[in-house]
C-alpha cells in the first residue's frame, strides 16, 4: 500500500499514467487557487462569488491536506532515517515539507489560536506559497532549481559583493551629498534606497546627486551595477548549459530504461 502511494505522489518514480495525472491535477488546482486569490481582490466579484470561493478554498485545503498526510505517511521512503519519527521530522523541515505546510497553515491557524484580525490579512498572503508547490511537479522548474543549487556558491559570492557595494555606495553618498541636499540624503537608510535604485540600474529619478563628486561616484556605481546585475545571469546561463550538456550525454539502459 505504501509503495503504491509512493509511486502515485512522487514524480519520476515510474512515470505511470496515474502518476502524471496526479501531478497535473495538483498543478491545475494550484493555478486555480492563484486565480481565485486574484478574483478575491475585486470587491464586486468577491461579493457575487463569495460562497463559491469559500467552498473552493475549503475543498482545495482538504486536498492539499490529504496530500500532505500522504507524504508524511511515506516519509520513511522519501526521507529514510533510523526511525519513522525522524523520517517525519526530516520531511516536515525539508524545503518541500515547509512549502506544503505553509500552503495549508493559514486556513487552520485561526482555529488553533486566537489572532488579531489585522494579522489574518498577512496570513492570507501565505496562500501564494501554494504556487511554489508547482515546482515539485514540473520538470522545467526542477531544472531551474537544480541549476541554482549547483551554482549557489557563485551566486552567494555575487550577492555578497553586491550588498557590499550597495552599503559602501550609500555611505559615500551620505557623506558627499548629505550636506548639499539633506532632505534627499538625511540618513544612511535613505542613501541605501538610492544606492539600490542606482546599482540595479532602475534609477527612479526621485533622488539624484547634484555635486560634481557625487555625480562622478554615481556614474561609477551605475557602471558597476550593470556588471554586477549581469553576473548572476551569466552564472545561471552557464549552469543551464552544463545541465543540458550532461543531459544530452546520458544514455539509457535498453533493459531497465534508467540513465547509465
Amino acid at each position: 500500500m505504501k509503495k503504491r502511494i509512493f509511486k502515485l505522489v512522487e514524480k519520476g518514480s515510474h512515470g505511470s499514467v496515474l502518476n502524471v495525472t496526479f501531478d497535473y491535477a495538483i498543478m491545475i488546482l494550484i493555478v486555480l487557487n492563484t486565480i481565485a486569490m486574484m478574483l478575491e481582490t475585486f470587491p464586486n466579484i468577491k461579493s457575487s462569488l463569495s460562497s463559491f470561493l469559500e467552498i473552493f478554498e475549503i475543498t482545495s485545503v482538504a486536498i492539499f491536506t490529504f496530500e500532505y498526510v500522504l507524504r508524511l505517511y511515506i516519509s520513511d521512503i522519501t526521507h529514510p532515517s533510523t526511525s519513522r519519527i525522524k523520517s517525519i521530522f526530516k520531511f516536515t523541515f525539508s524545503l518541500y515539507g515547509i512549502i506544503d505546510l505553509l500552503a495549508i497553515l493559514p486556513f487552520f491557524l485561526p482555529f488553533i489560536i486566537k489572532i488579531d484580525l489585522r494579522f489574518l490579512r498577512m496570513l492570507r498572503l501565505m496562500r501564494f506559497l501554494r504556487l511554489l508547490k508547482i515546482h515539485r511537479y514540473n520538470n522545467s522548474l526542477s531544472l531551474i532549481w537544480n541549476v541554482v543549487k549547483s551554482k549557489k556558491a557563485e551566486l552567494m559570492i555575487t550577492g555578497f559583493v553586491s550588498i557590499l557595494v550597495i552599503f559602501i555606495s550609500s555611505f559615500l553618498m551620505y557623506e558627499i551629498e548629505g550636506k548639499a541636499q539633506p532632505e534627499k540624503f538625511p540618513n544612511i537608510l535613505e542613501s541605501l534606497w538610492w544606492a539600490i535604485a542606482t546599482l540595479t540600474t532602475v534609477g527612479y529619478g526621485d533622488v539624484y546627486p547634484i555635486t560634481g563628486i557625487g555625480k562622478f561616484i554615481s556614474g561609477i556605481i551605475a557602471i558597476l551595477g550593470i556588471g554586477l546585475i549581469a553576473l548572476p545571469t551569466g552564472i545561471i546561463s552557464a549552469g543551464f548549459m552544463d545541465k543540458i550538456e550532461k543531459k544530452s550525454k546520458q544514455v539509457k539502459c535498453p533493459h531497465c530504461g534508467k540513465n547509465i
